[in-house]
């Protein structure tokens, strides 16, 4: 990782040109190949969480101003998850940039830990490098796709399609989706909508958009259905706790 075009390729895909490139071979060296583990990226991978989280949190928190705490902090735990920062890693191709020792380099299976580690020392570096702004621009740069990924219910399930299927082959019924309320300025609307089955309303949902209001007001029929297995338990809302504008709540049922 030391060839001169190798840095200035790698540096061409992070977008950012450093000052110390040892900051840049550093976050690139694995362990495995390390004299030693101060040696290795260990370390910036440390200083790299806590700035991930930190940038992280502050762009949920001005994006979803409704949202309550416990919302943020789930949507958070996805959007900074091993996976997610592996699957950034991959579209950054950092793993052809790794000094890797022979026996990761032969094996069949590339830890996911091993890419999502790669990125975060990539993020402790620029900002040892440059400081918080590059940083920031470069995680946004690329969390920002994933934030939206979260949000559109399409990260780890996809609930409406979860939810159609369940009340079509148990209760003869496709679920409609109903809007109760809209709340904020035209550039920055929040919607409440409920599912209804067979006349039934369930306990609704607020969202930035339609499309991920109808995602968690789907989630949380399927709560109180019971189709919610603990492998699948939701990344969001998961305490019933809607992050509506106001404290008052739609009711569960319809009135009619």
């Amino acid at each position: 990782m030391s060839h001169p075009d190798a840095l200035d390729a790698i540096q061409n895909l992070l977008d950012y040109r450093f000052q110390n490139l040892d900051l840049l071979r550093s976050a690139l060296t694995h362990a495995s190949v390390a004299d030693n583990r101060l040696a290795s990226n260990e370390r910036l991978e440390f200083l790299g969480d806590a700035i991930l989280g930190l940038v992280i949190c502050e762009e949920l928190f001005r994006r979803f101003p409704d949202f309550l705490e416990g919302e943020l902090t789930r949507v958070k735990s996805v959007v900074v998850s091993r996976e997610t920062c592996a699957h950034v890693a991959d579209r950054l191709n950092l793993i052809d940039y790794l000094n890797l020792g022979k026996g990761i380099i032969e094996a069949p299976h590339m830890p996911t830990s091993l890419t999502s580690c790669a990125y975060e020392a990539v993020v402790g570096a620029i900002y040892q490098d440059g400081g918080l702004e590059p940083a920031r621009r470069f995680i946004l740069a690329h969390m920002a796709e994933e934030i939206d990924r979260v949000m559109a219910g399409e990260h780890r399930l996809n609930y409406k399609s979860l939810l159609q299927q369940h009340a079509q082959h148990d209760l003869g019924a496709t679920p409609t989706y109903e809007v109760l309320d809209e709340k904020g300025p035209d550039h920055a609307k929040a919607f409440e909508l409920a599912v209804v089955i067979r006349g039934r309303r369930y306990p609704s949902a607020w969202g930035p958009s339609k499309k991920t209001a109808e995602q968690l007001a789907a989630m949380e029929a399927l709560r109180v259905l019971g189709r919610l297995e603990e492998e699948t338990e939701p990344v969001v809302n998961e305490d019933n706790d809607a992050p509506a504008p106001e404290s008052d709540a739609a009711p569960d049922e319809d009135d009619a």
